[in-house]
C-alpha cells in the first residue's frame, strides 16, 4: 500500500507511533523478485541478508530502507524497497560532516566512534517516535558492530531544512548532518509512516 502525500502529512504523529501502519510480516526469499530499479543490486543483496541475519530482531520484513551511500548526497540515495508488493520510493538523505570533512557531497569515511559526527555503516531497526528538537524523528538501533553505538549517539532519522532539491539547485549539494539520517522536511511523514518501528534500515556504500 502506498498512502498519498497528502494523507500522510495529515497524519498525528500519534497514530504513527500506535502501529496503525503494521503491515504483515514477509520473508523476501519466498517473493518473486520486486521492481528494484534504482537500487544497486550489491548493496540490495546485502541488505535482503541483513534482514534474514538480523530476523529476530526485525518484527516486520515486508518494507526496508536503503541508505546508498557510494552516491553523492545531490542525489536521491535512500531508498524505501517494498519487499511484499514491489516498487521503490526514493528520498535525498543526509551524511554526517565528520564522513565529509571538506562538504564535497560525498562521503569520505564511516565511523561508530562518539563524537566522531559521522555516518556509521550497517544494519539499523526502526525503534520509537518521538518529537525532538527537530521535530518528529524515530530512533535507530545499530545491529551491527559498525553501528553499535548508534543509540548512545543518538542517531535518528529525522527532518532537516538543509536537505531539499532548493538547496541542491542553489549549492549542488545538501547540507550534513551530525551523523544522523536527515531527510527533507516535506518527505520525513512519509518516510516515517512507512518504516515505522521495527523495520530494518540498512546504510552502506556499493
Amino acid at each position: 500500500m502506498i498512502l498519498s502525500r497528502r494523507f500522510v502529512l495529515g497524519l498525528p504523529l500519534a497514530a504513527l507511533a500506535s502501529g496503525a501502519f503494521s503491515r504483515a510480516v514477509a520473508d523476501p526469499r519466498h517473493l518473486a523478485a520486486p521492481p528494484t530499479a534504482g537500487v544497486a543490486q550489491s548493496l540490495l543483496q546485502r541488505a535482503v541478508a541483513a534482514l534474514d541475519r538480523h530476523r529476530q530482531s526485525i518484527a516486520h520484513r515486508d518494507l526496508i530502507g536503503i541508505a546508498d551511500f557510494s552516491l553523492p548526497s545531490c542525489t536521491a540515495r535512500f531508498h524505501l524497497v517494498n519487499l511484499a508488493e514491489g516498487g521503490v520510493r526514493s528520498y535525498l538523505v543526509a551524511h554526517g560532516r565528520g564522513s565529509d570533512p571538506a562538504h564535497t557531497g560525498w562521503l569520505q569515511r564511516f565511523s561508530n566512534e562518539p563524537g566522531s559526527k559521522a555516518t556509521s555503516a550497517g544494519a539499523y531497526r526502526t525503534a520509537d517516535l518521538y518529537v525532538g528538537a527537530h521535530g518528529p524523528s524515530i530512533r535507530l538501533d545499530g545491529l551491527d558492530t559498525t553501528n553499535s553505538n548508534a543509540a548512545s549517539r543518538a542517531i535518528v532519522v529525522h527532518g532537516a531544512w538543509y536537505v531539499s532539491t532548493a538547496i541542491v539547485g542553489h549549492f549542488g549539494t545538501i547540507g550534513r548532518s551530525e551523523g544522523c539520517l536527515a531527510v527533507a522536511t516535506s518527505s520525513l511523514r512519509e518516510i516515517i509512516a512507512s518504516l515505522g518501528p521495527g523495520r530494518l534500515v540498512y546504510a552502506d556504500r556499493a
